[in-house]
């Protein structure tokens, strides 16, 4: 009886391993970002329809990992140290707004249309539009919904901006959210995120 249970778990195992290596292919390869996206895309692809059988987000998370060292190699290397060097540069620039950086320029995930997302904090809601245009860097302002925690959400402004050839993300959040990382989308834990020094000691280390 235990190996009439077993098989049955082994093959929903395996379903969601190729589910997670097929999304992370379309993530690396399509430019899709959203990992529920993605994994019902792979599920449809591979005619999975099972949703017991869709892969976990951290799963996702991995697979695109494997999928950019086997296939990326040296190259994703020098792509991901060029945008953390950049986020550095950027972080120094916007010092007085305490800067995190997060997403997958941090979590090394990134690839050649990731933007370098920072969290500025102020609770000045217009600190960051007048410091950019004290600067003249011209940026368009989008509104976001981030979790905040697992019982509040919020709308938050993101400022957009290309500078050499990358795109910057910055997220303005009140000075409360240094003491905790909103919720991440793929594991709604908060957020990794690293300040100047923090990113410094990692690309001193690479």
């Amino acid at each position: 009886m235990h190996h009439a249970r077993q098989h049955p778990q082994i093959q929903a195992a395996e379903r969601r391993r190729r589910i997670a290596h097929e999304a992370a292919r379309l993530i690396a390869e399509s430019g899709i970002h959203d990992y529920q996206l993605a994994k019902r895309k792979a599920a449809s692809r591979l005619g999975i329809h099972d949703d017991a059988s869709l892969p976990r987000n951290q799963d996702i998370e991995e697979a695109l990992r494997q999928h950019q060292r086997l296939f990326a190699g040296p190259a994703h290397a020098d792509l991901l140290r060029s945008r953390r060097e950049a986020a550095l540069q950027a972080m120094t620039f916007f010092s007085g707004f305490s800067p995190r950086l997060v997403g997958p320029v941090l979590d090394g995930t990134a690839d050649a249309r990731s933007p370098v997302q920072l969290h500025l904090h102020s609770d000045d809601e217009e600190a960051v539009a007048r410091f950019l245009e004290d600067h003249r860097i011209p940026a368009d302002a989008r509104v976001h919904r981030l979790r905040m925690d697992r019982e509040r959400s919020a709308d938050v402004t993101v400022w957009g901006f290309v500078a050499d050839g990358m795109n910057f993300d910055l997220v303005v959040l009140p000075h409360m959210a240094l003491r905790q990382a909103p919720l991440s989308p793929v594991d709604e834990q908060p957020m990794a995120r690293a300040s100047t020094s923090q990113l410094a000691t990692l690309l001193a280390g690479t």
